[in-house]
C-alpha cells in the first residue's frame, strides 16, 4: 500500500474516504487555483491524480499476487461499498468487464459539496490510470459519466493481452 492508502483508517468506504479528501483538497485547488491561474492548478491535480491511481492500481496487483481482469473484476466491490455505486454488469470474463453505472453518489458528494466541477478529475479520472497500473494490458474505454450529466457511465474494461493471465505483478 502507498502512504496515501494507510492515512485513514481501512473501516472507512472509499466514498468517505474521497469526501474526507475533497473537503480537504477542494479548498486548496480553488485557492492555488486564484494565486496561480485555474490552468496550472488543474493540470497539476490531473498529473497527481493520475500518478496516485496508477501507484494504487500497482499495489494492488501485488497485494492480490495476480493482475488479470477477473482479479481486477473482484475489486470492484470497494468502488460500490456503502452504496456508493450502483451498476448492471454486461459482460465479465478473461478478456472483458463491461458495466454501466446508473447511480453514483461520488457524484453526488462532490455536488453537495460544490465541487462538482473538480469531481471528474477527483474521481473518473482514476479509473483509468488504476487500471493501466494494475496491468499495462488492461485498457479502459468510457464515453460518458453520471459526474458530466450523463444518464450511465460506460465502463469498457478489455485485456488486450490474448492469453487473458496477466503479467506478473512486481
Amino acid at each position: 500500500m502507498n502512504e496515501s492508502d494507510n492515512a485513514l483508517p481501512p473501516s472507512l468506504t472509499l466514498l468517505q474516504r474521497r469526501e474526507i479528501e475533497a473537503a480537504i483538497v477542494g479548498p486548496l485547488v480553488r485557492a492555488f487555483a486564484k494565486r496561480f491561474g485555474e490552468g496550472p492548478v488543474r493540470e497539476t491535480l490531473a498529473e497527481v491524480i493520475r500518478e496516485l491511481a496508477r501507484e494504487r492500481g500497482e499495489s494492488m496487483a501485488c497485494e492480490l499476487g495476480a493482475n488479470d481482469l477477473e482479479t481486477f473484476a473482484g475489486t470492484i466491490g470497494t468502488w460500490t461499498a456503502g452504496g456508493a455505486l450502483e451498476l448492471n454488469v454486461i459482460e465479465s470474463g478473461p478478456q472483458s468487464l463491461s458495466f454501466d453505472v446508473t447511480r453514483c453518489r461520488y457524484a453526488e458528494m462532490y455536488r453537495r459539496l460544490g465541487l462538482e466541477d473538480l469531481g471528474a478529475t477527483l474521481s473518473c479520472l482514476r479509473d483509468f490510470e488504476l487500471a493501466a497500473g494494475f496491468n499495462r494490458d488492461i485498457s479502459l474505454e468510457r464515453t460518458q459519466t453520471l459526474m458530466e450529466g450523463a444518464t450511465h457511465c460506460d465502463f469498457r474494461f478489455r485485456n488486450e493481452d490474448e492469453s487473458g493471465t496477466g503479467s506478473k505483478p512486481s
